[in-house]
């Protein structure tokens, strides 16, 4: 059991649903910068997510979840993800995902003309994420 004063809030909201509200002793998420840990009095820090798994370490255990873009904000005792998406791994649907990656590949593989590759990449990420998160 981790010492109640290494403990903090974290909030996972999307514009759907208060998707998590709990204490953890550190959470793990993927920035536009790159992978970020978090523990209590970590200094403030505000930063864009990416599409990437969400590790929120609590007292009995780690629970995962795929995020997919938005903001976090960093406070000494609490942080706040406001993402577009989040998902448990339960609520992922594993065939329409495999789908969305071989949709997203073919369509970078192929190049057609006025094919958004920015778009494509982000498609094919978010589909990367959510097969990594339903294991």
């Amino acid at each position: 059991m981790a010492d109640a004063n290494k403990l903090f809030k974290v909030e996972i909201i999307t514009p759907e649903r208060m998707f998590y509200a709990g204490d953890a002793v550190m959470i793990e998420f993927t920035t536009t910068e790159g992978d970020i840990g978090v523990y209590k009095n970590h200094i403030p820090l505000t930063a864009v997510l990416a599409p990437g798994i969400v590790t929120i370490t609590e007292n009995s255990g780690k629970k995962k979840a795929a995020v997919h873009s938005g903001f976090a904000e960093i406070l000494g005792d609490k942080v706040t993800l406001l993402a577009e998406i989040a998902e448990w791994p339960d609520e992922i649907d594993k065939n329409r995902a495999q789908e969305a990656k071989m949709r997203a590949e073919r369509r970078l593989k192929m190049k057609e003309a006025g094919l958004d590759v920015k778009r494509a990449e982000i498609a094919l990420k978010k589909a990367l994420v959510r097969i990594d998160a339903a294991k």
